[in-house]
């Protein structure tokens, strides 16, 4: 059974099956989904909830959406996977944390997609990929991670085993992910970057504020940088409203991505 937990999980073979799929349902000829995914989102949730909702009902298959603290009462998760697989084909779940999404997993009743733990959030960045590559070139990517440890910091690592790409992470010392490569200089990291990328500051906003991406910042990256933050940001936090003026940020549009992306996961991991 084909679980999504974490990007280590998976092989290249796997990511490039998500990929040629993304491709399919991007130029309207994904394959056709039955059945019904249970989805548990809370209700803070946009961009991962509409793209999986709204990609499961354009294939065919119903979304049921539960609030996250619908896993956190007193019965088993062997029990609520084992109940929810008589009803359900897929697990599409947004929990803080990840052990729940493993114990669902373990049961091998239904398959389970993480859509977003405090650990990590693998479909966030296998949109971002497919965004800014279109899936082919991938491991030629030099990603500059501008801020502290976090899940978007750790889906990136992970991102960076599977593929093989160049990521380096910019911020103080005492934030950095574990064994990520890593630096404190800015303008260095940005040097040679295809892709700067930013996330919340979280509980570290003033260690984090002289790593503020700027449109001068981007100035020191070459000619062709993509700018991506990771939505939601906060200008005049980690990012200042003059870097999605320049030429260099992906736009809203970038994120249309996650729709054909997420299909691509539902429909690889319902086989």
């Amino acid at each position: 059974m084909r679980h999504l937990i974490r990007l280590d999980d998976w092989t290249l073979d796997d990511a490039a099956a998500v990929f040629a799929l993304a491709g399919e349902y991007a130029r309207g000829a994904g394959p056709a989904l039955r059945g019904a995914a249970a989805m548990f989102f809370p209700p803070t949730s946009l961009r991962t909830r509409a793209s999986f909702e709204r990609g499961a009902a354009l294939a065919g298959m119903q979304p049921v959406v539960f609030p996250p603290e619908s896993l956190d009462k007193d019965e088993a998760l062997e029990d609520v996977a084992g109940y929810l697989a008589q009803f359900v084909d897929v697990l599409v779940v947004r929990h803080p944390r990840l052990a729940v999404l493993e114990a669902l997993a373990a049961t091998d009743a239904v398959p389970v997609v993480n859509a977003l733990t405090a650990e990590n959030h693998p479909c966030e960045v296998l949109g971002d990929l497919w965004a800014l590559t279109g899936g082919s070139g991938v491991e030629a990517l030099r990603v500059r991670f501008v801020g502290g440890d976090g899940n978007i910091a750790r889906a990136w690592a992970e991102a960076s085993r599977l593929f093989g790409f160049d990521l380096v992470q910019c911020c103080p010392s005492q934030l950095a992910t574990p064994g990520t490569a890593w630096t404190d200089d800015l303008r260095a990291a940005v040097a040679d970057a295809d892709v700067v990328v930013t996330d919340g500051p979280g509980a570290h906003a003033e260690a984090l504020a002289p790593y503020r991406v700027t449109a001068e910042v981007l100035s020191w990256a070459p000619s062709g940088v993509r700018f991506a933050p990771c939505p939601p940001f906060v200008r005049g936090r980690e990012l200042d409203a003059d870097a999605l003026t320049t030429g260099a940020f992906v736009g809203y549009g970038a994120k249309r991505a996650l729709l054909p992306v997420q299909q691509a996961v539902l429909a690889y991991c319902t086989g």
